[in-house]
């Protein structure tokens, strides 16, 4: 799977777990030096990043003997380099979404024809509900490639029988995923034999799908490994809730308009649930970023009915200085090029609450921003707040790296993390009144979203657990 969130082992998982520190160093090793010696001297190139680690993941998995390798598209489908198994046991594309425009296209369409090319002949494919025309699309494709397509049924089908089923992973968009799962999980155990699968339902004549000639896959009673199974399921970076004393961390990789759409409708339930709990004042604190070709002012938008106190931005970048964590470093963006895009998010969102005042009683005046990096020299960082004489409503923040984001975000409250700096921390009055308003409040709500490298370096600093 990829991308990973704080060490770059997650992406080669045996029996849910990252394979350790000594086997991803003998396999990196073997693979690496076996590229050396074969490599084509007149293009000696290595392969890339992506491709190598999936070249090394196949190889993993054919030495260690696993029974059954679940291997994640890395984007797209049709040319990605994961896309070269013949006859895998079942394949799945689940809920379409605008993504990594540049690559697979603009429209829903050309990203379903994209999804499409990991069909084979003969190989039975499920697919969620989709939008008419790009599951047209998958379906020539699937006919194009001989390839049996079946929608999965709701996830309410297999609940007759059994009672409502609990899922690890929080969001009502976890049930189409979780429906999906339950079909290749049964694939792969009927095509190996495997008894007491529950048996088949009917499909009533009534439920085929007007204007959707995809067939619709019966549902079937659940075993108990599978009702465990959905229960039991962790996916870090996800849905993600985190209580540190009166600071709740929600995380959330989302970064297209229908995951972040997904994500405001969990984090606006969650934080409502979380606030019964408590009697006393509540800040809500945006942390975001987004990288790529992603229209960031469209996610943005999504984001402002959740009623935010602050909105704080940082490029993905753990500390100012990177060079001492390869695993999250990018090398591909400068922190000069990660701070414009954050400077930039920050002008839409101030631009989007000015847009708002007056269409929502619940919104102050918000700030102009003043659109200058003010150093704080004595600490090396770098903050840009709205200069302007009412602070307290509705500011944007950039800092220079994620840890100082959380620093300030947290106030000394999270006993991960360490306090921000004491002498002369950020005299900026946006930043310093917020720190009162974030020590004095009974609980802080903050949504990390936009990015999953962000959650992830995110998640390093919150839980040091993970980087052992």
């Amino acid at each position: 799977s990829s991308p990973h969130l704080v060490q770059v082992r997650e992406r080669i998982r045996i029996n849910g777990q990252p394979i350790s520190k000594d086997l991803f160093n003998k396999y990196f090793w073997l693979v690496y030096n076996r590229l050396e010696e074969t490599k084509d001297p007149v293009h000696a190139n290595m392969p890339a990043y992506f491709r190598f680690l999936t070249i090394m993941a196949f190889h993993v998995f054919l030495q260690e003997k696993v029974d059954l390798a679940v291997v994640e598209v890395g984007i797209g489908g049709t040319y990605d380099c994961t896309n070269i198994i013949r006859a895998p046991v079942v394949c799945g594309v689940s809920s379409l979404g605008i993504d990594h425009t540049s690559i697979l296209g603009d429209t829903m369409e050309k990203i379903a024809w994209q999804k499409g090319g990991i069909f084979k002949p003969g190989v039975p494919a499920f697919t969620v509900a989709q939008p008419e025309q790009p599951l047209e699309v998958l379906r020539e494709r699937a006919r194009e490639r001989k390839c049996p397509l079946y929608l999965c049924p709701e996830l309410d089908d297999f609940e007759e029988g059994c009672g409502a089923l609990e899922l690890g992973l929080a969001g009502a968009h976890q049930r189409s995923n979780a429906a999906l799962a339950l079909q290749l999980a049964r694939m792969w155990l009927q095509r190996r034999g495997c008894q007491a699968l529950g048996e088949l339902r009917e499909v009533p004549p009534s439920t085929k799908l007007v204007g959707r000639p995809v067939p619709l896959a019966p549902a079937f009673r659940l075993t108990d490994a599978m009702i465990q199974g959905l229960r039991d399921t962790e996916w870090l970076g996800r849905t993600q809730v985190l209580s540190h004393g009166p600071v709740m961390w929600y995380l959330d990789g989302a970064h297209t308009t229908s995951s972040i759409q997904a994500c405001v409708r969990w984090f606006r339930q969650a934080a409502l649930n979380q606030d019964k709990l408590h009697d006393g004042s509540e800040v809500r604190v945006l942390l975001f970023n987004a990288t790529g070709d992603r229209d960031t002012a469209a996610l943005l938008k999504l984001l402002v009915p959740c009623h935010f106190d602050y909105a704080v931005f940082c490029p993905n970048f753990m500390e100012v200085s990177v060079a001492n964590n390869a695993d999250q470093q990018n090398f591909n963006v400068t922190l000069e090029n990660a701070l414009t895009r954050c400077l930039e998010n920050q002008r839409t969102w101030t631009r989007l609450l000015e847009e708002k005042v007056g269409q929502d009683p619940w919104l102050p005046s918000p700030l102009r921003v003043g659109g200058l990096l003010q150093p704080a020299p004595a600490r090396g960082s770098l903050l840009l707040v709205p200069p302007a004489p009412r602070p307290l409503n509705s500011p944007a923040l950039v800092f220079p790296c994620l840890a100082q984001a959380l620093q300030w975000v947290a106030q000394g409250r999270d006993p991960h993390l360490a306090a921000p700096a004491a002498s002369g921390a950020h005299p900026h009055p946006a930043a310093s009144s917020g720190a009162v308003l974030l020590r004095e409040a009974a609980v802080v709500h903050v949504l990390v979203t936009g990015s999953l490298h962000l959650v992830g370096g995110a998640l390093r600093l919150l839980d040091p657990a993970l980087s052992q």
